[in-house]
């Protein structure tokens, strides 16, 4: 029996003989780490085998506490992509995301590129100039659905990748996750279920389980993407309510839907009119000449929510980011009024006038090239580092990388171990509802590329041969 098996037998133990009563919190895990003499890494997957096991369940900042009826319950199984089941994964994030945070961390593990790639002193003019120019009264009349001049600004870079978008549709928000969550908000209610991508985007899942809603989790290919087939299934047997998926670039695999599939996607879920929330944050990151078009431009029924922002292209401090949300724009427009009532208006402003003004495609395609730059870079490296048996996707936009390593490796181990020596890597377990993709990491290549990030990958190579199952 392996430590964390171990771990969790003991521990089931106890709960199943009344030791540790229902509704009573687990001790935290830095006690189980002294008291069992194991590493953070096997306190949290002897955890989820006790989730699994019906035993324990997780509460959001507030730790593991007795299942309801664990005294009797059997090992259950959760999280499939056939079936529904409520999500916790928050611990889990915030933990890794915390560790992150190190001062000199090397953030391969980071969500965001590096600010060093942004023209933020020319952006910095066009917020001078707009605070400026500012008028008193556009504290009014920017409230949602927003900046006419910023939401004109958008609907004119929809067109130029062939969508005509009518400015009314647009509700300018703080940053794309407040879009997205607000989008969730607008088509769903307590209880009810949620497609979502497996591995998938981690606030994803922690919307879900804030908003106590069920996951159906949908395989994605790191090469194909998205499983229609299974999507199928799932809405001829759950009662879906919407879907949240990545089109372009997805978070964490990098694969993008072909546009046929995109058609067929959008055209699946209309004849079961199930909305989409369209997560394309990653979309002007594209490596080749074009924006691959969103599944948006395919939608002739308004089911399609298309969010985006320009944290990942321009001004990550600033939170400034929209949706285009079809029929359901009302509704989104007074979610928004109702919770945090605008986006920053000198913010907003500022962007515009960027975008107006600043030479916003010049910007993006020199971006563009240092990802390419970048990638081939982490790609060498990789290649000549990484053991034998290890695979990784070869994304056409964005800048992460999917990395399966071999079947010994125990991520989370390896997670661990790399915040010990100055490095933060995105486990896989963070991207699902069901801590599957074990052997899995998420890399960031979008920082510039140094002697420092090389010695990083030859580093985390040599780790991975410590890191035990």
């Amino acid at each position: 029996m392996k430590r964390f098996e171990s771990l969790a037998d003991t521990m089931a133990k106890e709960i199943r003989s009344g030791s540790l009563p229902t509704g009573s919190r687990l001790p935290s895990l830095r006690h189980v780490m002294a008291q069992h003499g194991v590493s953070q890494s096997t306190v949290f997957r002897a955890y989820y085998l006790l989730e699994d096991w019906g035993l324990i369940q997780a509460r959001e900042r507030s730790g593991y506490f007795v299942a309801p009826g664990a005294l009797t319950q059997d090992r259950v199984a959760k999280g499939s992509s056939t079936g529904s089941a409520k999500v916790e994964i928050s611990d889990l994030v915030f933990s890794v995301l915390d560790a992150a945070k190190q001062p000199g961390i090397v953030p391969f593990g980071s969500a965001f590129p590096s600010p060093k790639l942004f023209p933020l002193q020319r952006l910095g003019k066009s917020l001078a100039q707009a605070v400026r120019m500012t008028n008193p009264w556009s504290t009014v009349v920017d409230l949602p659905p927003g900046n006419e001049q910023l939401r004109r600004q958008i609907a004119l870079r929809y067109v130029g990748i062939g969508i005509a978008q009518s400015i009314d549709e647009i509700v300018i928000t703080n940053g794309a996750l407040e879009a997205l969550n607000l989008c969730l908000t607008a088509v769903t209610r307590p209880g009810d279920v949620v497609a979502v991508e497996s591995p998938g985007f981690y606030a994803a899942l922690q919307a879900i389980e804030r908003l106590d809603l069920r996951a159906v989790q949908i395989p994605v290919d790191p090469q194909t993407g998205l499983d229609l087939e299974a999507l199928a299934k799932a809405l001829e047997e759950h009662p879906i309510r919407a879907c949240w998926f990545m089109t372009n670039f997805q978070n964490p695999t990098g694969a993008t839907l072909t546009a046929e599939k995109k058609q067929a996607l959008v055209a699946l879920l209309a004849e079961y009119d199930v909305p989409l929330i369209e997560d394309d944050v990653y979309g002007e990151l594209h490596h080749d000449p074009d924006y691959p078009p969103p599944a948006l431009a395919f939608d002739k029924k308004g089911l399609v929510m298309h969010c985006s922002s320009f944290s990942k292209t321009l001004a990550p401090g600033y939170r400034v980011g929209w949706v285009s949300a079809g029929r359901f724009a009302g509704r989104v427009q007074r979610l928004k009024l109702m919770t945090t009532l605008s986006a920053s208006i000198p913010a907003q402003a500022g962007i515009a006038d960027y975008l107006q003004h600043g030479g916003y495609d010049k910007h993006l395609r020199k971006l563009r090239g240092a990802f390419r730059v970048q990638l081939d870079a982490m790609n060498a490296a990789l290649a000549h580092y990484l053991p034998d048996g290890a695979t990784w996707s070869q994304p056409k936009g964005g800048y992460f990388l999917w990395v399966k390593l071999p079947r010994k490796i125990d991520v989370m181990q390896l997670h661990f171990l790399a915040i010990e020596h100055g490095i933060s890597i995105a486990p896989g377990p963070m991207f699902t509802a069901s801590h599957q993709f074990g052997d899995c990491i998420r890399l960031n290549f979008g920082h510039p590329w140094s002697a420092e990030t090389g010695k990083a990958v030859e580093t985390l190579a040599s780790l991975i041969e410590r890191a035990e199952r």
